[in-house]
């Protein structure tokens, strides 16, 4: 990917009018790896939300799934990244299963735009499985799990602003898709713009 020259940068930061940019999706879809270098791109912080939860928690997330199961992680979650979200512009990549509450989607819209990281089983299990510190999918058929999470989540994720498919290819290439599709969306969603709000896809 061509770096972004500084007025590319801060054009694209005008758009952004303070929002975050919100990356979401499967586990292996690579919010974390893209994420980070959109937000070098652009001159942004980054955070990934899982490990704010265990800097603030003091735990590991398998800890913490561990200890007080999945629904109280899951509101964990919604805290911290709602205040990740409060404070300002930013690149914040997300757990795979902080899109499917209605609630975080609610504050994600409010105060940032969402990206969904779109990705087949093959490219994702062949990611994770590299990683197996993943609670989800701590099982005698993760694939299988896999599948299950896809056909639950996909339609969820599927309300996101924006879709990038990420696919076996370089990260430089999926950055530069990113960002020219995120550039696009802001273009046709300009404050007071009266246009219908679909969801985009590049």
């Amino acid at each position: 990917m061509n770096a972004l020259t500084h007025a590319e940068d801060r054009t694209l930061r005008e758009k952004l009018a303070g929002r975050a940019i919100v990356f979401v999706g499967l586990m292996g879809a690579g919010k974390t790896a893209i994420g980070r270098r959109v937000a070098q791109a652009l001159g942004l912080p980054f955070v990934d939300s899982d490990h704010e939860i265990e800097a603030v928690s003091r735990m590991t997330v398998p800890d913490l799934f561990e200890r007080y199961g999945e629904p109280e992680f899951r509101s964990l979650e919604r805290r911290v990244i709602t205040r990740l979200l409060e404070e300002g512009e930013r690149v914040i990549s997300t757990g795979g299963g902080a899109f499917m509450s209605e609630e975080t989607r609610r504050a994600i819209a409010a105060h940032g735009v969402s990206i969904w990281l779109k990705a087949d089983i093959d490219v994702l299990m062949q990611r994770v499985v590299k990683n197996r510190n993943r609670p989800l999918l701590k099982n005698d058929d993760p694939r299988a799990v896999m599948q299950r999470l896809m056909q639950e989540r996909y339609p969820v994720y599927a309300l996101a602003d924006l879709t990038v498919p990420t696919r076996d290819e370089t990260k430089e290439i999926i950055v530069a898709e990113t960002i020219q599709a995120l550039d696009g969306w802001l273009d046709a969603h300009k404050p007071g713009k009266n246009l219908d709000h679909g969801r985009t896809s590049t």
